[in-house]
């Protein structure tokens, strides 16, 4: 490994990047680690933090024993504070700089989930969870109030530091059509973007193709109501048809691999040669808590797997490269971030490895090493994050 000095300007972003003088006034700041950008994780749940790991069946058993008891709690604002300087936390220890996040359906817990991670400085774009039916009362808001609790938290949050809100239906499943449009008006009124589940299991296409009869395929319902553009963004994607993969290249689109959840709710392997060769936006997402850590690392060589499973094998640095840069443009086609270079902000993380690794080596390293610890420190806009 080359020593390099990356040169910060006041404005945050990367001025320089250049091999390191023989003479270099500064000292060795990380002797040991490789300096890359830091990780965007284009899918996670902050209110499944705590319940990282649990095993209560497939998607939708999953959705009713797990995960719906554990957000009705995120009606209590303290809980939800401190689950969110626990999120943050995870995000920052395993090299996470940029994030698309699914809050509660709780408007306090979402105000919440925004404030912390401006305290750390965090780039995000976070949504209110939208939900209307198919799930306890207690995580239920309908289409008047959630619109009116999302026009409040844009207006405070949307554009703040270095947060975006994002609109998000939970899944068709989750939202009555009338909810589904007026996530879609709201989306186009303040040019926000979207993100959304989209054929991750079976039972959930069949449930949804007769909740939503007259349509199809799966992809068409977010259609018909508004929601499939080029600031979409849909996790998981597994059972797509031809026509579906087809129809989402047209509108170009952007999508978040998730395959260690997948892999854990048993969901399947998403098809990601088809996805890139029709030039489709992916990145990869922790998933968290079906995702079974915050390690974008981990998700990498979750992705691997995946890809050898279905004889489509891939390599270490396109996976790495879906986990920074790859992810920034799931969530933003002019964004700005994800790379070592002048211009880019630097969000960047130093992870440790062995002496004498080069190449394809290095990368297959950083790629496959799953018992490798926490990240070795993270910049965020060239200032060092203590944790």
């Amino acid at each position: 490994m080359d020593d390099a000095l990356v040169t910060v300007g006041d404005d945050g972003r990367i001025a320089q990047v250049q091999p390191a003088p023989p003479a270099c006034p500064l000292p060795e700041t990380r002797p040991g680690c490789v300096l890359m950008p830091g990780f965007v994780d284009t899918h996670v749940h902050f209110p499944q933090t705590r319940i990282l790991g649990s095993a209560s069946g497939p998607l939708l058993p999953w959705l009713e024993r797990s995960v719906f008891p554990e957000e009705a709690r995120f009606a209590d604002r303290a809980y939800a504070e401190a689950v969110a300087e626990q999120f943050c936390a995870a995000l920052a220890r395993w090299g996470t700089t940029a994030a698309s996040i699914y809050s509660s359906s709780h408007p306090g817990a979402t105000d919440v989930l925004f404030a912390a991670l401006d305290r750390w400085g965090l780039r995000a774009q976070v949504g209110l969870t939208l939900m209307n039916q198919g799930a306890p009362e207690a995580l239920l808001l309908d289409t008047g109030p959630a619109m009116e609790a999302s026009e409040a938290l844009i207006e405070r949050w949307h554009g703040a530091g270095r947060l975006r809100f994002c609109v998000t239906p939970r899944f068709a499943l989750s939202c009555t059509p009338e909810l589904l449009r007026a996530a879609a008006r709201l989306a186009e009124r303040h040019a926000l973007p979207v993100q959304t589940h989209l054929s991750e299991n079976l039972d959930e296409l069949d449930a949804t193709a007769r909740a939503f009869p007259g349509h199809r395929d799966y992809l068409a319902v977010y259609e018909a109501h508004g929601l499939v553009g080029p600031r979409s963004l849909f996790a998981h994607c597994i059972h797509l048809s031809d026509g579906e993969w087809g129809r989402m290249a047209d509108a170009d689109v952007a999508v978040a691999h998730c395959p260690d959840s997948n892999f854990f709710l048993g969901s399947g392997c998403m098809p990601l040669a088809p996805a890139v060769a029709r030039g489709l936006r992916v990145g990869l997402g922790t998933d968290v808590g079906a995702g079974r850590a915050f390690s974008l690392r981990r998700v990498v060589a979750s992705a691997y797997d995946a890809a050898l499973v279905l004889r489509q094998p891939v390599s270490a640095e396109d996976l790495l490269w879906r986990a920074t840069r790859g992810g920034a443009l799931a969530l933003d086609p002019e964004a700005r971030f994800g790379c070592v270079a002048p211009g880019y902000d630097a969000d960047l993380i130093a992870i440790s490895m062995p002496e004498g690794l080069s190449g394809v080596a290095l990368l297959d390293a950083l790629a496959f090493r799953r018992d490798d610890g926490p990240v070795a420190a993270v910049w965020l806009q060239g200032r060092l994050l203590k944790t």
